[in-house]
């Protein structure tokens, strides 16, 4: 679908003159764009974004969710008299009315933020330093949100983390074999089955009150995370549609998912896919330096579990949608989300083989 851009960009409060906008980022759910505007001799840049009402059918809770979560990082940072705190939390613009959102004439909401420079994104991590500083800007975001007043934030994407009921969505789409390909993908639907046992273990732990529920980020990965192009510094966490309720093992398990993987998510020869204990290392050991003071020690006891949980948990979310016929993620082949799946259950298979190293890790941590 094609947008305006340009008059779209206008309906914000930003000084200048519009030049051009272009697709940034790879942000598979929401349209991103670079927007640069000529103000007094100097060109700044703002990141332009159409939210996906498809998969967000409540936009504007979920926009009232991100001023509240900005709004509350942005009040901290300044009560620890932080340097470049606008570059350490993202800053919406308000459009010509005053919100901080706008609906154009066929429906689509819009958003914009101010650019944040000297900072890149990274689709795969490229060494365990990476990993600490990324871990240890998902740890601080937990720590600055630990106090954010009620009401509690809008569910923008209803028990998205619910491994229970992503379990039995599994079953149904077995069930129905809607687009007739489970004879095709028996061994990955059969390791899923002998998973199930692990999917109720956080939600038991929560419904029982050992595990306190939490403001979580709910899709942490590297690319969600800007690191400074000097420092290598984690400066600002950012896409924070999917901000809500959840568990902090959520965030720190879907973390250890991608970056201790040390292939691509679509890696065809699973004889690559296993999971690296050096990354691992780092993840816990930059989320505890800023997460540690916040988190209960059942939090803790459960941080190596939580990673072939979650990963269990987007590989069955993969399977599920090939067995559907594609209809959620994105694919640019046949078969693709089939190996996607194949690579988060090798990753099961891996970080279950190491639990006891993991474990021991998070001890000395």
């Amino acid at each position: 679908m094609k947008h305006d851009l340009g008059s779209i960009a206008r309906q914000f409060q930003i000084a200048g003159r519009f030049l051009y906008a272009a697709p940034y980022g790879s942000g598979h759910i929401n349209d991103t764009f670079a927007a640069v505007f000529e103000h007094e001799g100097s060109l700044v840049r703002y990141i332009l974004q159409r939210i996906n009402h498809n998969v967000f059918k409540n936009p504007m809770a979920l926009m009232q969710n991100v001023e509240r979560v900005t709004a509350h990082v942005r009040s901290k940072l300044h009560a620890r008299n932080a340097d470049d705190i606008d570059r350490r939390t993202l800053t919406l613009v308000p459009d010509q009315s005053g919100r901080n959102w706008h609906i154009d004439a066929k429906g689509n909401h819009w958003r914009c933020y101010y650019f944040i420079e000297k900072a890149a994104t990274y689709d795969q991590c490229e060494n365990p330093t990476q990993a600490y500083q990324a871990a240890r800007a998902f740890g601080e975001f937990q720590n600055l949100l630990a106090d954010l007043p009620a009401p509690r934030l809008h569910e923008t994407i209803p028990s998205f983390h619910n491994t229970r009921a992503r379990f039995d969505a599994l079953r149904t789409a077995i069930a129905k074999d809607s687009a007739n390909r489970a004879a095709t993908v028996k061994p990955e639907i059969q390791f899923a089955l002998v998973q199930e046992t692990m999917v109720d273990v956080l939600l038991q732990e929560h419904k029982a009150g050992n595990l306190p529920e939490r403001v979580t980020h709910n899709d942490t990965k590297l690319n969600n995370v800007m690191l400074d192009d000097e420092t290598g510094e984690g400066v600002c966490v950012i896409d924070l549609d999917t901000v809500m309720p959840g568990l902090a093992l959520y965030d720190f398990g879907d973390f250890c998912r991608s970056a201790c993987r040390p292939t691509l998510e679509d890696e065809r020869d699973l004889s690559k896919v296993e999971m690296r204990m050096d990354m691992f290392e780092a993840l816990v050991a930059g989320y505890l330096k800023s997460a540690g003071e916040v988190l209960t020690s059942r939090e803790k006891d459960f941080l190596s579990f939580s990673a072939p949980l979650i990963t269990f948990e987007i590989g069955i979310r993969f399977l599920c949608d090939h067995l559907e016929g594609d209809r959620y993620f994105k694919i640019h082949r046949e078969n693709h989300n089939a190996d996607r799946a194949r690579v988060q259950f090798k990753m099961v298979e891996s970080f279950l083989k190491n639990t006891k190293q993991m474990e021991a890790v998070v001890g000395r941590s």
